[in-house]
Parts: structure tokens; sequence; C-alpha cells
């Protein structure tokens, strides 16, 4: 039987999830184009119309060899002005305002050399976790909030909203996926450069896995705080209140399980034991009312975890996944991140 909080929190959480009216139901795409762009590996090409098998074929090399998937040239035009860093995105999409990627940068008032790199939720606006990023301020710890790719200042004229991030598009959603990925590793580069060597990453919901996948192709991270996990990045779209228009793009062409092999290549399942052997520190935040990231495929992260004997810390939030935002749920939130980050950096 559903207790009462439980009915309570649910109803807020649909109401959250329902107050956008434009959201946009896209045609299935396998987006091959946006493959090819990655530059790894040659995509193969598709003989006789079978997209699917290529996809699969490309997934499976770039986790085989993501060391060289999630690489990049070095970035050489960084500038900070008026606490905005801004460069030219190592992962192009042809994009022009998605491929100069924003940041904004809150150093610490009693700066004692530790720094994170912030990734906020799908859908983000230029406000996303810029609170959090005082809060930080407070702890004492410098905070660099990115914008991800197609988000706020990134996103191109024909967008309501950032539905090249996260679409019924399967190549560009892996091209989407991985240039947020190694622009959040141009901003560990640009920390660095600034003489910081105790760093960390904390992302959120969408944030949360590619914070997750820069982790795992980056030692320099001692700190990362994942809020929301799920093992695949698939699980959340097919199943979430807030994705259940991307899932309608799909219609019948592909189902939960053939899209969790094509997006394999962008979900933390493939580099968890990347994690092993590592100076690192995991906090992972779960809601037990979560309708977008459910609780079973959390429990299956913090499991994982169990099994490979990873250092992690785990904060269980008596929420949903949209009020996690809300008060009192966002500072309860934010406190156990801010104080994990200040005892572990």
């Amino acid at each position: 039987m559903t207790g009462l909080y439980t009915r309570w929190v649910d109803g807020w959480e649909r109401k959250l999830a329902t107050r956008d009216s434009n959201r946009v139901v896209r045609p299935f795409e396998w987006g091959t184009e946006w493959l090819q762009r990655t530059g790894f590996p040659a995509f193969p090409a598709v003989v006789n119309g079978d997209a699917a098998a290529c996809v699969s074929r490309y997934a499976a090399d770039a986790i085989l060899d993501s060391d060289r998937f999630f690489s990049y040239n070095p970035v050489t035009d960084y500038r900070l002005r008026d606490g905005r860093l801004t460069f030219t995105s190592a992962a192009p999409s042809g994009c022009p305002e998605n491929d100069t990627v924003q940041a904004l940068w809150f150093r610490a008032p009693k700066d004692r050399g530790r720094a994170l790199v912030l990734l906020p939720q799908w859908n983000h606006g230029p406000e996303g976790h810029v609170g959090l990023a005082k809060l930080l301020n407070r702890f004492g710890i410098s905070a660099l909030r990115m914008t991800l790719a197609y988000h706020a200042e990134r996103k191109p004229p024909e967008l309501a909203r950032a539905d090249y991030h996260v679409s019924s598009n399967v190549g560009r959603t892996i091209h989407a996926s991985r240039q947020s990925a190694i622009d959040s590793r141009c901003c560990l580069d640009w920390l660095a450069q600034q003489g910081y060597e105790r760093i960390g990453i904390l992302g959120t919901s969408l944030g949360s896995c590619v914070a997750f996948i820069a982790t795992a192709h980056d030692p320099r991270v001692r700190v990362g705080i994942f809020n929301h996990v799920s093992l695949y990045f698939s699980d959340v779209v097919w199943t979430g209140l807030a994705t259940q228009f991307v899932r309608r793009g799909f219609a019948d062409r592909i189902n939960q399980d053939e899209l969790r092999r094509y997006w394999s290549a962008i979900s933390p399942a493939s580099y968890l034991e990347r994690f092993e052997g590592r100076n690192l520190k995991s906090l992972l935040l779960w809601a037990k009312h979560d309708s977008s990231f459910l609780p079973v495929y959390s429990q299956q992260v913090l499991e994982s975890f169990r099994e490979l004997g990873l250092p992690h810390e785990v904060v269980t939030l008596p929420c949903g996944h949209y009020t996690t935002g809300q008060f009192p749920f966002n500072l309860l939130d934010g406190l156990a991140m801010c104080r994990f980050a200040a005892r572990h950096l």
C-alpha cells in the first residue's frame, strides 16, 4: 500500500515534470553521420542498410579503446573575462554556438588550492548550479560551472530545449555526450594550468553521467560526486518520466536492450573498472522516490561499487528527481555534496 508521503512526493514530482509545454517528439534517426565526425574509428560503411550493426560495432570499438575515443587536442584559446571562461570545444559539432564552451568561474575567497568542475542537469539554464558553486565557496572550494553541450548559451537558435544532447537521434546523442565529457576534461586542464592539484568533478542527472565518464578517463580527478546515478544512459531515457517524449520518438524501431547496446559507449557501466586501484573518493546520491532515475537502476550502481570494492559513500535523498531541486531537499543535497568535497579534496 502506497503511503501518504510517497503519494505526496509523487504528485509533486509529476507536477514539476509536466510543467514544460515545449517538448517535441522528434523522429527516430540513426545519425551515423555524427559518429563519422568523431574520427573514431573510421565508421564502417552501412552495408545493405544495416545501420544497427554498424552502430553496435562502433560502440564496442569505442569501449575497447575508450582512451582514444575520449582523447582530444589541448585547448589553446582559453579566455577568462569577468568570471566567464570560454574556449573552443575540442570535440566540435559544427554548430558555432555549441562549439564555444562556456563556464562560470567562482573562486573561493579562502581558496586553499581545491576546485571542482560542476556539470548541471539536462536542460539547465544559465543559472544552473550557480547557487551550488557559491555554497562550495563557503566551504573554501572554488568551482568552475560548465555549460553542457547544446544548453543555455550553447543552444542553437532553432531549439527551445537542449534536445540535441538527448534525443531519438542515436548518433547525435553519442556525439553530444562525448563532446560534453571532453569539454569537461578541458575544464580540468584549465584548473591544472591555474595551479590546482586537488581537483574533482560534480555532476547532476545528465551531468552525473558525463562526470562519471570524464572521471573514468582522467586520473587527475580525486573526488567524484555523482548526483543521481544509473549504470546505463539508455535506461533513464527509456523508463524515466522526464524523457517519455524522447522514448516515443523511437516508436517501434528499437527496444530498450538494443538502445542500451547502442549507447553503451556513453554509459557508466562500461567504465566502472577504470575506478579500481585509484586514489579516488566517490559520492553516490540517489533519490528514493525518483521518477526519472528509477531507484532500481540507482541501486544497481550501488551494488556494482560494492562488488568491485570501490571507495565510496552513499546519500539517499527522501524525495524524487525534480523535487531534489526544491526546498528543503535542495539544501540537504547541496550540503551533503559540499561536506563530502570539503572532507576529501
